[in-house]
């Protein structure tokens, strides 16, 4: 491993920490001074989390506590009718120092200030998945069950798990409201969302004070609804040549309990693209699934996410390291990692991201490479004995992002370009590698970066 290139990653890190009242309580975003901030100034909870991680397998554990009470005191807490306010339980996505000295004030962004003023999904999970690392790391179990920590963990479980109209164990997200900010066809049940929910659910599950009575019946909920959500996203998610045939021979407009097209899906919208690209081993889990619509593109984060919080079985799990190996130009590229695959492009471009410039083909979020996602794919590569291919990735970025000061994102079909408009300095892209490369060095401490648990959803969930 390149030891400059972990130097400058650390650097970057020290260099964006930001403080309040004396105490560190998280990164900046970015830490660019040739270009405007923008809100890139502000500490971002899900790009903190990745920081957070590298921090906790460096034995800083200090400003990952301050961040998790931090967001805590930022909480929305009260049930709103108001639909301009953010409802109760919501995690902001960011929040400010703003001040000098005493005078100092933290302000928390709910969505108000974010592209297309869509309020935070994720941001609630993220939390969930920084404490839990924080208390496996620190073994602090008087910060877990601290009052205010569990009401935290149950506001975020009201928030996600009650107050819905639909029937299924998934759960339902607007477009934009993730890490994905911008229109790209992702609403309804994309796979990040139902990877990063179960990683949170199951994180819950470990975090509430089984002595509390409060927890009792969030306990019980968590039980019940872990094993149906993986149970359908193995089910219905899952996509190898054996599941494309049998989605190729489809019957239509079936109803009732027996059906087997049971979203009835047409066979004729299965893309080209992929009849040819799917190789006889390997699969990965669909981008969304849907009343009458299958997004058949390949989401790097949820797929490795799902992987490595145990909601891809085993089995699914060691075919997905077989696609990578095997498409490895396309899903990893020449700087790692590619976001989605293939890119929208044409018509499919100008209706689902609305002629978003920013998202043109092979950029941005529409099939950008972002070094970020390496910290997850050391995660679940190690895991499975796929140590080649990840020192191999992580052997491609470290020269290109050291050279080229840690950009957000990289664009073209294999990510040779830097993005357009992407941020230098940026501190995830510094942290991705960093806890990659700190896996790498020490696999055991995989252990402590586990997301998820063990759950049997094949023969207990309830039929779609």
């Amino acid at each position: 491993m390149n030891q400059e290139a972990r130097q400058r990653a650390w650097r970057l890190l020290e260099e964006s920490v930001v403080t309040y009242r004396g105490q560190p309580v998280g990164t900046v975003a970015a830490h660019d001074p040739e270009t405007e901030a923008l809100n890139y100034d502000q500490v971002f909870t899900r790009d903190f989390a990745i920081s957070a991680f590298a921090f906790l397998l460096d034995g800083r554990p200090e400003i990952v506590r301050h961040f998790l009470t931090t967001a805590v005191r930022l909480q929305s807490h009260e049930r709103q009718l108001d639909c301009f306010k953010p409802g109760e339980g919501l995690i902001p996505a960011s929040f400010k120092v703003t001040g000098d000295g005493v005078d100092e004030r933290l302000t928390g962004d709910f969505g108000e200030a974010a592209i297309a003023r869509v309020a935070p999904v994720d941001s609630g999970f993220w939390w969930l998945l920084t404490l839990q690392a924080y208390v496996r790391v620190t073994g602090d179990q008087a910060f877990r069950v601290d009052p205010s920590v569990q009401e935290a963990i149950r506001l975020v479980l009201d928030l996600s798990m009650t107050s819905r109209f639909d029937m299924f164990p998934t759960m339902l997200v607007p477009d934009g409201s993730f890490m994905i900010d911008r229109r790209m066809g992702v609403y309804g049940y994309p796979i990040d969302i139902q990877a990063q929910f179960f990683a949170a659910l199951c994180a819950a599950a470990d975090l509430l004070d089984a002595d509390e009575p409060a927890n009792a019946r969030y306990r019980e909920a968590l039980n019940e609804r872990l094993p149906h959500l993986a149970h359908h996203v193995r089910t219905y998610y899952w996509l190898d040549l054996e599941r494309l045939n049998q989605i190729y021979r489809y019957g239509m407009e079936e109803y009732g309990p027996g059906a087997v097209n049971k979203f009835n899906i047409h066979p004729d919208a299965i893309p080209d693209w992929l009849m040819d690209w799917l190789p006889e081993t390997g699969g990965y889990l669909l981008g969304n699934v849907g009343p009458g619509r299958l997004d058949y593109r390949y989401f790097a984060q949820g797929n490795l996410l799902a992987c490595a919080a145990g909601l891809a079985t085993e089995a699914q799990t060691a075919a997905l390291m077989q696609l990578i190996a095997q498409r490895y130009d396309d899903l990893i590229g020449q700087v790692p990692l590619k976001l989605c695959f293939p890119a929208l492009e044409g018509q499919d471009w100008r209706l689902l991201t609305g002629c978003d410039p920013k998202n043109r083909p092979w950029s941005y979020h529409n099939g950008g490479n972002w070094p970020v996602l390496l910290w997850l794919l050391a995660l679940v590569g190690l895991r499975t004995g796929a140590d080649e291919l990840v020192e191999r990735a992580l052997s491609d970025a470290e020269r290109r992002l050291v050279q080229d000061d840690w950009p957000e994102y990289y664009d073209g079909r294999r990510g040779r370009l830097v993005g357009q408009q992407a941020r230098r300095r940026q501190t995830w892209s510094a942290a991705g590698y960093l806890v990659a490369s700190q896996l790498l060095e020490r696999p055991e401490r995989i252990e402590l970066l586990h997301l998820g648990r063990t759950v049997e959803g094949a023969s207990c969930a309830a039929p779609v």
